[in-house]
């Protein structure tokens, strides 16, 4: 069961994981050795599920934001999977989800110009 420090402990981290043992455990008002000794058993009990890096997309050349919604020609869950299979091997796209209604994919873009806008349009929807 998770107390307030804990609660606490995992908003630190969601906002910054880089932070030092020492540094969380000033903000939570532990002892380094009890914080880390919490953070260890958060990571396993698995409610951390991984630790990432968040880029930047501009500074990367992937200034250019797009949120494109998919209705595809052929509904149901074997053309659907085959469309996301497809879209996430692109860079391009930060994510992918599949959705119900008349949408069936939505799709989250980072790019470097329209060029590249144009050309993911030509190879995720191209008609054959």
């Amino acid at each position: 069961m998770l107390d307030k420090i804990d609660r606490k402990l995992l908003n630190l981290l969601q906002r910054d994981a880089s932070r030092t043992n020492a540094a969380l455990a000033e903000a939570v008002g532990l002892s380094p050795s009890t914080c880390l000794r919490r953070v260890q058993r958060l990571l396993r009990e698995g409610f951390v599920d991984r630790i990432v890096a968040i880029l930047n997309p501009a500074r990367l050349g992937r200034g250019l934001k797009a949120i494109v919604l998919v209705e595809l020609a052929e509904h149901g869950e074997q053309e659907q999977r085959r469309f996301l299979d497809m879209a996430v091997a692109e860079p391009a796209v930060a994510q992918a989800y599949a959705v119900t209604g008349r949408t069936d994919v939505v799709l989250t873009l980072r790019l470097q110009d329209m060029d590249e806008f144009d050309a993911l349009c030509e190879r995720l929807f191209r008609e054959g």
